[in-house]
């Protein structure tokens, strides 16, 4: 018999039940449906210990990694303390701004330095609190370092209260609030000869730039494609650094797309999704990552499941599909 926590309150096992029958039983009313791991209205998180594999089938491995699993079929093998996904505790901390530059037109870079440590994957995104509350989203464009350092990429967009106030009042020496890393879209070490594919649009760069550079420091050995796009040659940032980046590492390859008509050199013309999907002809066997348009990301998640992707190896968080009505 196994012992579970949750919310403050624990709970004894018996004998060949499921967390979920344990909760149950004790009239703790927690979602769920097929009761066969597989709709996920069950998904949990062990905030101590990894749980049983069996009760983990069918989940991304991101998810693995965060120690999510299905209570419907999880037997407990050792105690467990337990999180609901819809209600875990928030942890925020302070940061403050130690850098601000304009890498476009409508885009800027914030880096931050956390007042304590903050456990991260590159990719990984955090909630951002102003003073009076107001709360956006944001990628880490960075990968975990020492420092403590976050970098942020802040598009400014028509009537964005939030990204407003970043590029015009924000200043270096200002506070900021942050909340813990949230988000399943980030690299995985362990499958390093996996080719991945990357595309974004706009500053939908921040994570891919996290996800790249923590690929290549783990000594990915798979090809890593990287797409980004643009309407205008000015929406196009870090061009340089990139192609930099593409010189150093033979396994890099990186392609900036216009797809308005003012195409200049060294780019190509169209959407970065449709060169992408149609200069990669077969997507079997790879990781596939997506940030930017919610009808790009929705397309493409379509094109590269038919052309082989698996549905798991397709990663866009939903706080990756940008909105124009959100920051």
């Amino acid at each position: 018999m196994s012992k579970l926590t949750l919310n403050g309150a624990t709970f004894t096992s018996q004998p060949n039940e499921t967390v979920l029958d344990t909760l149950l039983r004790e009239n703790i009313q927690i979602p769920n449906g097929c009761r066969q791991g597989i709709c996920q209205s069950c998904l949990m998180r062990s905030v101590d210990v990894p749980p049983p594999v069996s009760a983990q089938v069918g989940l991304n491995q991101t998810q693995q990694k965060q120690n999510y699993f299905h209570a419907c079929v999880c037997y407990p093998e050792q105690d467990m303390m337990l999180a609901l996904l819809e209600s875990e505790q928030t942890i925020f901390i302070t940061a403050r701004v130690i850098q601000k530059q304009l890498l476009t037109v409508d885009i800027v870079r914030v880096v931050v330095e956390c007042d304590t440590e903050l456990t991260f994957f590159a990719g990984q995104f955090v909630n951002l609190l102003r003073d009076d509350g107001l709360t956006r989203s944001y990628s880490i464009a960075n990968r975990p370092q020492a420092d403590n350092r976050l970098e942020f990429h802040i598009r400014r967009l028509p009537n964005g209260q939030f990204s407003n106030w970043v590029h015009d009042e924000l200043v270096v020496g200002s506070t900021l609030t942050l909340s813990e890393p949230k988000g399943s879209c980030h690299y995985l070490s362990g499958s390093e000869a996996q080719p991945l594919l990357l595309i974004g649009t706009g500053s939908g760069l921040a994570p891919l730039c996290g996800i790249i550079s923590d690929a290549l420091e783990q000594s990915h050995s798979g090809d890593i494609h990287l797409f980004h796009g643009s309407s205008h040659h000015k929406g196009l940032y870090l061009v340089d650094e990139m192609r930099e980046l593409a010189t150093k590492h033979t396994n890099f390859y990186y392609t900036p797309c216009l797809s308005g008509d003012n195409v200049i050199a060294d780019t190509v013309q169209g959407r970065a999704h449709d060169v992408a999907l149609s200069t990669i002809e077969n997507l079997k066997g790879w990781r596939v990552y997506l940030c930017g348009h919610p009808d790009m990301v929705n397309h493409s998640k379509r094109l590269a499941y038919l052309k082989g992707a698996s549905i798991k190896d397709i990663y866009a968080d939903a706080f990756h599909v940008i909105s124009p009505d959100t920051k």
